[in-house]
Parts: structure tokens; sequence; C-alpha cells
């Protein structure tokens, strides 16, 4: 098939020119055009865009197609993330290609607002000559607080130790072994307001960051202290920083992102002469460019051609080396989650994965798969990675997920337990090698194969039951490929047979197997390729 990428904004040619190089892919540019951008999302696969283009719950409505959202950038904030997610599309970014220039541009800002630098220049223009009038100051022995100490966070972090700063930082998220790593100190958000000479933002924009510095947080600044902010204009409430620094609580402030964008004729941050703007340009470099253009246009691409989302900011925690080494225990977990809720049947109410084996990064993203195997089998289409788990909560679902030891002689198992009002049903998969295979079905020692259709029958323990199940598939033209029976400790009390057949049975067949004598119960699973 021929995979349609539609780019929206403007997105540097190196790397739109590694997907127009590859044969199966076709790229359609509607920069500057959004009636052709609607119309050719009803055919694309892939939808690249950076800030400019805002991708709604309608824009996505109309990509009946579309896997992927491509933000070239950091950020996702102009992307209805949920709603991508509840369509079961990845939303990708490019998080570490314009790090250096981002970090570079923060402290460009920093420097020429210290050094008063627009002002002396603006003066100079004018043919003046006033050495006295922009005195600056120094940034070496100055405290710098960083909110957020992410990949461009810390790289600022590196730049500012290099001038002889102390850095300290806030960042709920980050690890005091981390820290230390980068020589900087962890403070809360209220200590950081009140050390820093300088503070510069970092952190993105979400429910619990937006409005970050009101003007309760930035009263708590030292005074003349300054104030950077590359990050998302979100972050500040604009009229008061502009109270702060027209007051003199602030020495200045140094700005590239605003809210909204581009920002507006009558912004109170226009009217200061204390406050240095620029347009959105921290990662606006030739290097940064390519970088972005060339990373998100790999990711789009491995995403369509292998179904790789790892790193996608709506599968977080789930990195493209975990997905790569642990596909084989995800498509065993999708297998299992199948007939587990095969042989549920009535509504599932619960779902415990447990995960055996050695690697730390497979647990999340085989719960993932065990619960895109347990709805798809419960009759959810369009679920994947990706809104497996939201599904599951709108559904009220619960979930949980555990970790142990492999069943012995296994490398990885997967064991997958259902709940629904009738009762729990558990279903346990191994993998030995590529190879993988269900090894248990409630307390019934099974060895199915994952792959192709499976007839599982729980009966009574007598003499004549494999014949007679026999007996009414050869009857309907059915071939069988393996039959395995097993049963409980005791003879004569249940048993579980597991009979792979090459042909699926009617529901007539199927109906001839249920009224067979001491049979209980009939299920129909389809594995593999078969499913």
């Amino acid at each position: 098939m021929t995979f349609v990428v539609v780019v929206a904004d403007n997105i540097d040619e190196q790397g739109l020119d590694l997907l127009r190089d590859e044969q199966d892919f076709e790229v359609v540019s509607t920069v500057g055009a959004p009636d052709q951008l609607l119309e050719e999302l009803a055919r694309a696969h892939a939808l690249l865009v950076r800030s400019s283009t805002r991708v709604t719950e309608d824009l996505l409505s109309r990509a009946p197609l579309l896997r992927v959202v491509g933000r070239a950038g950091i950020g996702v904030d102009n992307i209805d993330v949920r709603a991508a997610t509840h369509r079961g599309i990845a939303v990708i970014n490019a998080p570490g290609a314009n790090t250096v220039s981002a970090a570079e541009h923060a402290f460009a800002l920093l420097l020429a607002l210290v050094r008063r630098i627009p002002w002396a220049s603006a003066s100079m223009r004018r043919g003046e000559w006033d050495r006295k009038r922009f005195g600056g100051t120094e940034l070496r022995g100055k405290v710098l607080g960083l909110v957020g100490l992410g990949r461009i966070g810390a790289h600022v972090a590196g730049i500012a130790q290099a001038f002889g700063m102390d850095v300290v930082a806030f960042d709920p998220m980050l690890s005091s072994a981390r820290a230390k790593e980068l020589g900087v100190q962890l403070v809360s958000l209220e200590k950081l307001l009140s050390w820093a000479d300088v503070i510069s933002l970092h952190a993105p924009i979400n429910d619990h960051t937006r409005g970050l510095l009101n003007a309760e947080r930035l009263a708590l600044m030292k005074p003349g202290a300054v104030l950077i902010n590359t990050a998302r204009g979100g972050l500040i409430d604009d009229q008061a920083l502009f109270d702060a620094v027209e007051k003199g609580k602030l020495a200045g402030a140094a700005l590239d992102v605003f809210d909204p964008e581009p920002l507006p004729e009558d912004s109170p941050l226009r009217r200061s002469d204390k406050i240095i703007l620029t347009p959105h340009l921290a990662a606006s470099t030739q290097e940064a460019q390519v970088r972005v253009s060339v990373e998100i246009s790999r990711s789009v691409r491995d995403a369509l051609r292998t179904g790789d989302v790892g790193g996608a900011v709506n599968v977080p925690g789930v990195s493209s080396e975990v997905l790569a080494r642990s596909r084989a225990a995800l498509d065993l977990a999708k297998q299992v989650g199948r007939v587990a809720a095969v042989l549920a049947r009535g509504p599932i109410q619960e779902v415990e994965v447990d995960y055996g084996g050695r690697d730390d990064g497979a647990p999340k993203p085989v719960m993932l798969a065990a619960l895109e195997g347990v709805l798809r089998a419960s009759g959810v289409a369009a679920v994947s990675l990706i809104n497996a788990a939201m599904i599951a909560e709108e559904r009220e679902i619960s979930v949980h997920r555990r970790i142990g030891k492999p069943a012995a002689g296994y490398e990885t198992t997967v064991g997958v337990k259902v709940g629904t009002p009738d009762g729990e049903f558990t279903v346990v998969g191994a993998l030995a090698g590529e190879q993988q295979s269900v090894i248990r079905i409630d307390d019934y020692a099974v060895d199915i194969p994952s792959m192709g259709d499976v007839l599982i029958l729980k009966n009574r323990d007598v003499p004549g039951m494999i014949g007679r199940v026999g007996t009414v598939l050869s009857g309907g033209d059915v071939n069988v490929g393996f039959f395995h029976q097993a049963r409980n400790e005791r003879a004569g009390g249940d048993a579980l047979a597991a009979v792979g057949v090459d042909q699926p049975p009617s529901e007539t067949l199927l109906s001839k197997l249920k009224e067979l004598p001491d049979v209980l119960e009939v299920w129909l699973v389809r594995l593999g390729d078969g499913g």
C-alpha cells in the first residue's frame, strides 16, 4: 500500500525528502491552503504539523485513515491529544531536535537583558553615545532558577555553570540522582522564586502549570530579579508580569512565547521598555529546523511501516527500543488477552495482567497489548496500544498490573485474569524463544500454539468424548490439526479440550458440539494470523 503523509505547516525539505524517497510514501503539502488540507485528510495516514495548525477533534474526524500526527517540535498543545488517543492515533513529537537552539536562545535573551543590549543598540542608532545609562550586571556568582529540568533546562544549566552561576531547579518529575548528576540543587518552587537572581522557564503547559507564575508567585521573586521564558506563554500571567516589571519589583523580562500567538497588538507586554520580546524564535535555527524535520519524518515513517509508536506522547513511558525487543511478548499478550475475553463471555469488569520476565521496560506495553486483545475480542474494533487504556477506563474496566518471575521452563510468561459478574477466568501464555503458546486455562495445564482457529471445550471427563467431538467435526468437513485434552488431577471430573481446526466451524456445527452429551461449554478462539 501507499502511505499518504499530509504536511500542513512549513517543515524543512531534508526530512520530507526522506519520505519522498520511499517508494511506498506519498507526501502532499497543503501549507497555506486550509481547504486543500481538509480535502486531503480524507486519505491521509499521517499528518505533519508545527505550531500553526490546530489539530482539533473536528479536524481528526475528517481523517478516517489517520494513524499518526507528527509534531515537528516539542510542545503538542496545538493538538487535541485526548481526541487523537480516543481514535487510536499516535501523537509523536521531536523532543530532542531543537534542544541546543532553544537553550542558546534562552541564554541569548538573558545576556541581552542583563547587559541591556537592545536598548543600547537602539540608542546608538539614534546617534547617541550614552555609556552610563546602559550599565549592566554580571552573571558570575548569580543564582539561576530553572522551572523544569528536562532536555532544554539541563542544557541551559550547563551553559549557566560555564558562566560561573549557581543553579537550582524545581521539577517534581526529576529524581534527585539526575539533579546531582547535573550539578543542580532541587528546591521547592517557593524557595526557587525567593532565591534566584534569574528565573528561566522550561516547563510544559498543562492543567497544573497554566498560569504558574501569577501575581502571587511573582511577588515571591527576589527584588531586582529577571525572568526568561522560552517554554510556553501560558505559564505566565501577562498583566501580572507587566505590573511587576513596571513597579520595579523585577528588573526586567525576556519572552519568546506567548498565549495567544501571535501576541495581540494591545498586549500590555508591548508597552514595557523593560521587556524583550521575540516572536517564538527559540527553535528557529537552520540546524534545528533540519534536525526536527529529519527526526519527525523518520518517526512517522517507522510508525506507519512497523507500528513503532515508541516515544509517542500518548503512550508515555514506552520507548521504541522496548517495543522492538518486546515484540514477541506483546503479540503473546494480545493472544492471551483474546482467549481470556472469549472465555469470559459476559461483560468484563476487571483485567489483571501478570508479566513474568527479565525486561524491566516490558510490563507496561505488555499490559496495553493484553488490554488490546481483551477489548478486540469484546467487539471493540478500533483499539490499539494507543487507546486501549482509555477505552478500558471509559468502559469502567478496572485494570491492574503485576510483575513476577516466568513460569518454570520459560523465558517469558504473560497471564491475563478477567473478572465478570459470573466469575474470573485466567489464561497464561509463554514464550520459548520465538515460539508462543497458551500453557494454562484456569486450573488446566494445556499446550496451545497461538495461531489459527482453536475450539475450546469444557466437558466431563468420560470415555469416548474425543471420538464424539472428532465425529461431529469430520461430519462438517472440518479438519483437526491437533487435539489436546487436559483434566484436573482426579479422573472423572471436568476436563478441557483444545482442538486446532483448519476451517472455522459454522454456527450449526458449534451448536451440534454444544448438544453433545457431557459437553458443558464450547468456545471458538481465533489466534495469530487467524484473528
